[in-house]
């Protein structure tokens, strides 16, 4: 299974974004092999639309699951018809992020933010 997390640095050790639309990179963690990409957000710095862009990159990944701090209602759509499932992180570093998931410690993130819509919080 492939899980991604929106991230601060392309470095194992990074902590989560708390911005998925805006993360500077995605880690793609592959549970099987427990190898990780880091893939460039293409969107960070978009004038509009950072979420959408965002959420199709995390599909294009092939990714399963999402592990994100929060996630905006045009990303969400995207994600859910891409069929991954999201799960709310915790504060702190991707890794232990990606443990606790696998310990079935994380819920899912239910808590849809509105739109942001140009705010450059996406």
């Amino acid at each position: 299974m492939k899980i991604a997390i929106p991230v601060d640095s392309n470095n194992e050790n990074t902590d989560v974004c708390v911005s998925f639309g805006r993360a500077p990179y995605f880690l793609i963690h592959d549970t099987e092999s427990k190898k990780n990409v880091f893939i460039l957000n293409e969107a960070a710095n978009a004038q509009g639309g950072a979420g959408i862009k965002a959420a199709q990159t995390v599909a294009d990944s092939k990714a399963e699951v999402l592990l994100t701090p929060r996630c905006g209602e045009n990303a969400a759509e995207v994600i859910n018809t891409a069929n991954i499932k999201v799960y709310k992180s915790e504060k702190g570093a991707a890794k232990s992020n990606i443990e606790a998931f696998e310990k079935g410690k994380l819920s899912e993130l239910k808590e849809i933010q509105p739109g942001m819509h140009g705010n450059n919080a996406g």
